[in-house]
């Protein structure tokens, strides 16, 4: 580990959905859904796709990294000068899915950014909530 790694701070949300997996899956994979509840983008589940997420703030640029179908999926997060990567895990319990994501790369010198991942990423998953609750 370097000293800057040592020195980065992580966003972690984690919530339990009364939803299987693969219906959490389709809402983290598939464009029209991410759109509902993140923003607009051209995303593809393949490894190596680079896409973009736009708001009217601006654009985050990004790049898959690793898809594991309703498990785990996780893409770069460039919103220059963040560059931080985003991780889904999605796991099955009793009553649903625990689902875990994590922004992980804020250096200690961008508490905006940290900021903004820690009050933006609950009212986006509230959003996902929604979104799943319309799904059938």
């Amino acid at each position: 580990m370097t000293a800057t790694e040592a020195k980065t701070l992580s966003v972690v949300v984690e919530r339990e959905l009364p939803h299987p997996p693969e219906k959490i899956w389709r809402a983290l994979t598939q464009p029209q859904l991410i759109e509902e509840w993140l923003m607009k983008n051209e995303f593809k589940p393949a490894v190596g796709h680079a896409f973009s997420l736009r708001a009217d703030w601006g654009t985050v640029e990004c790049k898959v990294r690793t898809v594991e179908p309703n498990r785990t999926l996780s893409y770069t997060w460039d919103a220059t000068p963040l560059e931080s990567i985003v991780t889904w895990t999605l796991t099955p319990t009793a009553t649903g899915t625990m689902l875990r994501m994590e922004q992980t790369g804020f250096r200690q010198d961008q508490p905006m950014f940290y900021g903004g991942a820690k009050m933006g990423w609950p009212k986006f998953i509230d959003k996902l909530e929604d979104v799943l609750a319309r799904l059938g």
